[in-house]
């Protein structure tokens, strides 16, 4: 989608759209979080919980490394858990989202946001979403007008309807609370496969 050339009208009606079809058919959205609701109060936006952590998951293929962040905006009590799995770069290629889903309540912002951001990153190389939110992030910084760089709001696709929002701070917040969550919960399982990776090579060296 191009934004260029777009009235704020134009932007208005997607944005509607959008909101509506979130709430209607959220994409990525399970229910695997039962203590969705259970979020210490004293939670930040952008922090993440030790509930659910990642080391109880388990991957739904040998070369997957799952992990989970859960995030809560005390602001308008918007809360969701972001899990993924990575590949594990055993093959020598990118690493890669080889699932996504996220479990949350909160505001229309927050709900079609992260339905949004599952269409984008999933399949996606962690270098290409880690792009996307980069890029997301300057919309949401932009307070209204949006991004000059033309290839940079078509990568964002739907995502650019939420240029509007990013002229009030605090729909920024509920917009940027799903993204936190997929990048928090990247960082976990790099970590594991980083953790792996150097207990494999440990043993590697050991033998010679």
């Amino acid at each position: 989608m191009d934004n260029f050339g777009l009235s704020s009208d134009d932007l208005e009606l997607m944005y509607q759209e959008v909101i509506l079809e979130a709430s209607k058919n959220p994409h990525g959205k399970a229910h695997f979080a039962d203590d969705i609701t259970s979020a210490d109060s004293e939670d930040q936006a952008g922090e993440s919980s030790l509930s659910g952590s990642s080391t109880t998951l388990q991957a739904s293929h040998e070369y997957c490394v799952p992990a989970q962040s859960h995030q809560f905006n005390p602001t308008c009590g918007d809360e969701v858990t972001v899990r993924v799995e990575l590949s594990d770069g055993s093959d020598g290629k990118p690493i890669r989202i080889e699932s996504l889903a996220w479990d949350g309540q909160g505001c229309s912002i927050s709900q079609a946001s992260l339905s949004i951001m599952y269409d984008l990153v999933r399949g996606k190389t962690v270098d290409q979403a880690m792009e996307l939110d980069k890029t997301f992030h300057q919309l949401m910084n932009s307070r209204g007008r949006g991004l000059d760089d033309e290839a940079a709001a078509d990568s964002l696709e739907d995502a650019i309807v939420f240029q509007g929002a990013s002229q009030y701070p605090m729909r920024i917040k509920c917009a940027l609370l799903g993204w936190e969550g997929l990048k928090d919960s990247m960082a976990n399982a790099l970590v594991q496969i980083e953790q792996t990776a150097s207990v494999n090579g440990s043993h590697s060296s050991s033998q010679h």
